[in-house]
């Protein structure tokens, strides 16, 4: 921003978070600007007379910081004259997400719409340019959502909303910054498109290199064999060949389970404090995070004891897009509870490396795999029997841990790249907030910007 230049006087905006603004700019609370501030409703669902329309219904899923032109769902006219507070706001009208995880988030209608509750909208203005105050309500989210109430679902509520004052020139003023600030974003937003491009492609590389390892070995001049399977050809003749996934378990009761219950079943055994329950949302390729909340008692643990994983247990998915999803739990985890949704293998490490198994589950090869013995729901899915019978091409143990050190080597510069690749897009979004903020708040003068 260091090529921009200030504006010659400022004053007291009266407002801390805005600070100074240029001597002729103005303050304009939302409500005295904009024709009204409004949210709508939702219909109720029992039933087909209020869904299935023309009349665009937006929810604060479809708020993405962009103009929204069409919604997943529509409702009919009879809801328009039935519910008085779904109201058809004007195309142009800007929305932001009172509720929520989603709270803060801002849309521009492109079309007539109307929305739920949880949608504040303001409808186009002759005081404030519409893009204009949506560039200033999004350089000035956090301080929103720092006026929210709530515990676990944080709330601002429309009036809050309509007594917001906004920082603003004249209204030709707010349209030129408004086209500075879709020229320039658009620049950055192609920036970080690059970015985004590149860690898909170092992804893919990182994919390509595991698959490679986990079928092939690392010896080029190692003598093959044909491994059975079509698409894989060639494998090292050494190596042992279809081994039953359910074979490199330990060989006691419960080395290969799934969990007892589902996010739905035991709901009130769910506590916030005790021993973690595990559902699939924590499993990840790349390692365990643990994402979920959620407890039960020792007492139940002990009821489950057959499902409880402990460091080193393998890990897996029974559904997702696709399932499979695998890793190991990690040493710094207290004991947890596994749901049905998720398996756990209590590896026999003479046969296997469980590092080993969890790159062979996630590679390629893997992958299709389990998607031969996918059943499609809702969500693709496998049987824990069908886990079982899985068989996989092993190389030796010795082998398998000159594979692993190869690619953690490996793995870890890819992963090193792709960590730099995120750090240079949080830094172009931070200064993509930094220039939409200056700009809103007179901070920098472009009058005499021309795209």
């Amino acid at each position: 921003m260091s090529r921009y230049q200030a504006y010659a006087e400022y004053k007291d905006s009266g407002i801390d978070w805005i600070g100074n603004i240029p001597t002729d700019w103005d303050m304009w609370k939302i409500a005295h600007a904009c024709p009204y501030v409004a949210s709508g409703t939702t219909p109720k669902s029992d039933g087909e007379i209020y869904y299935g329309g023309e009349n665009l219904w937006v929810t604060t899923g479809e708020l993405r910081e962009d103009v929204i032109f069409d919604t997943q769902k529509k409702v009919t006219d009879k809801a328009l004259i039935d519910l008085p507070t779904l109201r058809v706001h004007p195309k142009g009208s800007v929305a932001i997400a009172m509720y929520g995880a989603t709270i803060g988030r801002l849309g521009i209608f492109g079309n007539d719409a109307t929305t739920n509750q949880a949608c504040c909208v303001m409808p186009p203005s002759e005081i404030l340019h519409n893009k204009y105050l949506f560039y200033w309500l999004y350089a000035t989210r956090q301080e929103i959502i720092n006026l929210s109430s709530g515990g676990g679902q944080p709330n601002v509520n429309q009036e809050k909303i309509a007594s917001l004052k906004v920082s603003a020139p004249t209204f030709l003023q707010q349209e030129n910054i408004a086209n500075f600030l879709d020229h320039e974003t658009l620049r950055i937003d192609l920036l970080i498109e690059k970015q985004q491009g590149l860690i898909a492609l170092l992804k893919e590389k990182r994919q390509a290199v595991i698959s490679h390892a986990v079928t092939q070995g690392l010896n080029p001049n190692a003598p093959l064999k044909d491994s059975g399977v079509e698409w894989l050809g060639k494998v090292p003749e050494h190596w042992v060949s279809k081994i039953k996934l359910n074979s490199v378990a330990q060989s006691n009761r419960g080395s290969f389970v799934n969990g007892p219950f589902g996010s739905d079943l035991l709901a009130h055994e769910l506590i916030d404090d005790g021993v973690p329950v595990i559902y699939i949302r924590d499993l990840n390729r790349t390692g365990y995070v643990r994402k979920s909340t959620v407890c039960v008692s020792e007492e139940k643990a002990l009821q489950l004891d057959v499902c409880r994983v402990t460091s080193g247990d393998v890990l897996i998915s029974k559904v997702g897009d696709p399932p499979g999803e695998a890793c190991i739990y990690p040493a710094n985890e207290p004991d947890a509870i596994i749901t049905q949704d998720v398996i756990r293998i209590r590896i026999d490490v003479e046969i296997v490396n469980p590092e080993y198994l969890i790159m062979l589950l996630n590679s390629d090869f893997g992958r299709i795999v389990i998607d031969d013995i996918s059943v499609e729901s809702t969500r693709k899915r496998v049987s824990l029997g069908d886990f079982k019978g899985l068989r996989f091409i092993f190389p030796p143990q010795n082998e398998q841990n000159e594979i692993l050190e190869y690619l953690f080597l490996q793995t870890k510069k890819f992963d090193n790249l792709i960590d730099k690749a995120n750090t240079t897009i949080n830094l172009i979004k931070e200064r993509r907030t930094a220039l939409i903020s200056a700009a809103v708040t007179g901070k920098i003068d472009v009058r005499d910007w021309h795209a």
